[in-house]
């Protein structure tokens, strides 16, 4: 009678266990010390080892001639253990026999001494679904049991295990098989079964059993029954991972933009049926796989699900940046985990699919950082926009700290009187003022007609701000405008801004913002001035402080006795 492989290759020793021996070298080394404990809690997912390791420790306290802690499989004890014939090793699952009565029948059996061995062994599988009453009367005979009696539980679900129960026996976490422990032993046992499993194949299967040796061994028993060699090819037609060819198209559909022919795939796939939460999964196991490659690439081979083939991930992996990878699995995982309260999961996976396509869609965190990190580098262009005509105003880029000195065009503000024409003085700045003129003294030509020039072409703050608006960002604008904020005063060659404290000074102190103001200031008045920022109470505007001021009101004001004007 045929024999499934993962109950012939059960291991019979503590050395052939794969993948566990932080675990067995410590059993190893109790059973060879006879430091045993009356209760033993392994703990795992599924296939990892726990119910073989129980059954030999089971046969090592009992083995007649044990080997360095591994039990000899030759002895009378041995033996009746490993074919059922002794009764004192009982191995039950809880899962089916979770009452309190069924515990309670184990309690009055316990007490009794073992008949043909030393030590009577209670293996309980999936302990974590007895009941809260087979919990309490477990935990009587753990406190205090007799000395020949030994408890082994194993559990899938640590965490349903009340901590009364574990804190009274010993714990051992069985971890999932690494995938290159699990090829190679599929390669022994193909060898010695006779199975012509080549190494692409044996990756292909360890990767799908996820760390369980059980399961492995499941699949290369299915994938080998119809003979011939077992490649990778043969594990996708066995196990009907064809279909994730599809699931990859449709991918790439998606990640081409192609909504129509993404959508079209999606039809298919659900007439043919294929359910949507599986597709999502599918879709979810292919995404990760790239993300994988592409944050991990010389270690990925281990992490890999293993559903799809290299060429397809590599074809895909270059398309695609990380941002825009961790937006398309989130968005599949929301999606996965709602499908089971949708009403109509065709209609959200369709949703979800034209957010794949589209990420603009995608009003998540996750989908705005995946759009800025392809747009800064240069991986999507931007939504095409028309030409901007002459009469736009400025970008508000040219602003920044960055950009090009300031060069303002010339101002198109059909409401503002008519500027005086000027010509511009020499684009030479003095090494120091001219000095003022004093009362009684005759002020030079040049000073007279610079200072008259400059001070009359000045529109006064209120009009500066006006022509100032469209020059600056919005935010930066309201803090100018504001007059119980900001107050701005000309001099003749520089303004000042009087601002009321020093947060205005360091949020206005900016090239930013000085850089706009002082382009305005050449157009109306022709000199390269400079904008600065102070904190205070501004003067009067008609009395520009420290200034030259204009000669007419200056002869006016001495009654034109020592002024002469050329």
């Amino acid at each position: 009678m045929y024999q499934a492989l993962y109950r012939k290759w059960r291991s019979r020793t503590f050395d052939q266990v794969v993948g566990q021996g932080h675990v067995t070298q410590t059993l190893k080394r109790q059973v060879a010390s006879g430091r045993l404990s009356h209760a033993y809690l392994f703990t795992g997912t599924r296939g990892t080892g726990k119910t073989s390791c129980a059954k030999l420790l089971a046969r090592a306290v009992n083995c007649e001639h044990p080997q360095d802690g591994n039990p000899c499989n030759d002895c009378p004890a041995c033996l009746g253990i490993e074919n059922g014939s002794i009764l004192d090793v009982l191995e039950l699952d809880a899962a089916s026999n979770n009452r309190v009565d069924d515990i309670r029948a184990i309690l009055d059996e316990a007490v009794y001494t073992p008949a043909a061995v030393k030590k009577r062994v209670y293996i309980i599988d999936e302990v974590h679904m007895l009941s809260a009453q087979a919990f309490n009367a477990l935990l009587q005979i753990l406190e205090e049991p007799p000395g020949h009696l030994m408890f082994i539980l194993a559990t899938t679900e640590i965490h349903k295990v009340p901590a009364t129960i574990k804190s009274r026996c010993q714990q051992f976490a069985f971890k999932r098989i690494r995938a290159s422990d699990i090829a190679g032993h599929l390669l022994r046992v193909a060898g010695e079964e006779g199975i012509g499993l080549t190494d692409g194949g044996a990756a292909l299967i360890a990767r799908l059993a996820d760390g369980g040796m059980r399961d492995a061994l499941s699949l290369l028993d299915q994938c080998s029954g119809g003979g011939g060699a077992v490649d990778e090819g043969r594990v996708y037609d066995c196990l009907g991972l064809a279909g994730n060819l599809e699931t990859a198209r449709l991918f790439q559909s998606a990640v081409q933009g192609d909504t129509e022919a993404a959508l079209g795939q999606l039809d298919k796939l659900y007439a043919g049926g294929r359910e949507m939460s599986a597709l999502a999964g599918e879709l979810s196991a292919l995404v990760r796989d790239l993300l994988v490659r592409k944050t991990a690439p010389r270690a990925g081979t281990e992490l890999m699900t293993g559903g799809f083939d290299g060429e397809t991930l590599k074809n895909l992996s270059g398309r695609l940046d990380v941002p825009r990878l961790v937006q398309m699995l989130s968005l599949l995982q929301r999606t996965a985990a709602d499908l089971a309260r949708s009403a109509n999961r065709r209609t959200d996976m369709e949703l979800c699919l034209l957010a794949l396509c589209d990420p603009t869609l995608d009003g998540s965190a996750a989908g705005l950082s995946a759009r800025l990190a392809r747009l800064e580098q240069g991986g999507a262009a931007a939504p095409k926009v028309a030409a901007p005509a002459p009469e736009v105003r400025p970008k508000r880029a040219a602003l920044a700290e960055e950009a090009v000195p300031w060069e303002e065009p010339p101002l198109r503000d059909e409401d503002a009187a008519p500027e005086p024409e000027f010509v511009p003085l020499p684009d030479t700045k003095p090494e120091a003022p001219p000095p003022k003129a004093a009362v009684g003294e005759a002020a030079p030509a040049a000073e007279v007609q610079s200072a008259a020039f400059t001070v009359r072409s000045w529109p006064g703050w209120p009009a500066f701000c006006g022509k100032l608006k469209g020059l600056l960002p919005v935010s930066d604008y309201s803090f100018v405008n504001n007059t119980a904020m900001t107050e701005g005063r000309w001099d003749g060659r520089g303004l000042t801004l009087w601002v009321a404290n020093d947060f205005l000074r360091d949020m206005l102190d900016r090239p930013a913002i000085t850089r706009p103001m002082a382009g305005l200031v050449k157009n109306l008045t022709g000199v390269e001035a400079q904008v600065s920022v102070k904190v205070g109470k501004a003067p009067a505007e008609d009395a520009p402080a420290g200034g030259p001021v204009d000669a007419l009101d200056a002869f006016l004001a001495q009654g034109g006795s020592n002024i002469i004007v050329e």
